[in-house]
């Protein structure tokens, strides 16, 4: 997938580390809200 700049991001979920807990994450659950994608894959890669 590549970046689409201005375009919409497409509908995804996936892990997020939220008050020191994983939980599942929709781009849905923030819909109506503003919203930074920062993607990290790992360390040293």
């Amino acid at each position: 997938m590549s970046a689409n700049v201005q375009q919409p991001a497409p509908a995804f979920k996936g892990q997020a580390v939220i008050d020191g807990a994983f939980k599942e994450i929709k781009l849905e659950d923030y819909h109506g809200k503003y919203l930074v994608l920062f993607f990290y894959p790992l360390d040293f890669t």
